[in-house]
């Protein structure tokens, strides 16, 4: 099972639009469950779409886009990290799509928002540091090539987002999870910017640097190449190449395509 938790005293004021998800999956803000007299029915709550490969920075902008229009931010790389880490801790084949499945079904895996972004919980444990960790990151690349593990994240990640109000970032967004979302992005940079992008955020360099560089290009490879949902942008997302730009500036431009959304 797949949740999304909102804890307003983690980020100090509550977003506009503060989400969890029910039993059923369904995504509901607090004021639709509320009488507040002072909720529009019709404001609109958008679905964004975060695609791109690893190292583009996709993470950093959909959790402060998220926080900027007070939306929930879906982090659907974390969700194939903690089902990973389950493997792991299973030692389960990476290979054996049938024990992965199994293993999704088993687990309770919740999103919960904070100051600093999203808390992974993995059957009530904070997984957050733990499925960052190389081990995990190169067997959540090799678990998600599996068509019936995507199958399965699709179907929760749709659930989660369907109330809309969302920013979701991952690999097959804007192509296979939320093909009708408002606003689709691309977020794309050149591959050795995006490798020196890692290492300076790791900290890292020397040979351990050289192996977290290999990884990224494997990890592209096999993202590109595999044959459930590969990476590629859909036809209407809008393309952003950040190789040349600081983060803000990427903020910026997304922040302002949202905004135009929301004014149409």
């Amino acid at each position: 099972m797949l949740f999304l938790r909102s804890s307003c005293p983690q980020l100090g004021v509550c977003p506009r639009k503060p989400f969890r998800v029910l039993p059923t999956l369904r995504v509901q803000s607090t004021r639709e469950m509320t009488d507040n007299p002072t909720s529009d029915p019709s404001l609109r709550k958008l679905i964004i779409a975060i695609d791109g490969p690893a190292g583009a920075g996709k993470s950093t902008i959909a959790s402060r886009l998220a926080r900027k229009l007070g939306y929930a931010n879906l982090e659907s790389g974390a969700m194939y990290r903690a089902l990973a880490l389950k493997a792991i801790e299973k030692d389960a084949s990476f290979d054996d799509e049938a024990t992965l499945v199994k293993l999704a079904e088993e687990s309770r895996i919740q999103l919960e928002p904070s100051r600093d972004g999203n808390r992974t919980l993995l059957n009530g444990h904070d997984v957050s540091a733990r499925i960052r960790e190389r081990d995990v990151t190169e067997a959540a690349s090799r678990v998600s090539v599996h068509p019936k593990v995507r199958a399965w994240m699709v179907a929760h990640q749709r659930a989660m987002g369907a109330g809309g109000g969302v920013v979701m970032e991952g690999r097959d967004i804007g192509t296979k999870v939320f093909p009708d979302a408002d606003l689709k992005i691309f977020l794309d940079a050149d591959p050795v910017v995006r490798e020196q992008r890692r290492m300076q955020q790791q900290k890292i360099k020397g040979e351990v640097a050289a192996n977290v560089a290999a990884d990224l290009r494997e990890r592209d490879r096999r993202d590109r190449t595999r044959t459930a949902s590969p990476l590629m942008a859909a036809e209407d997302a809008v393309v952003i190449d950040s190789t040349s730009m600081g983060e803000d500036e990427v903020l910026a431009q997304v922040e302002e395509l949202a905004r135009k959304k929301l004014g149409d």
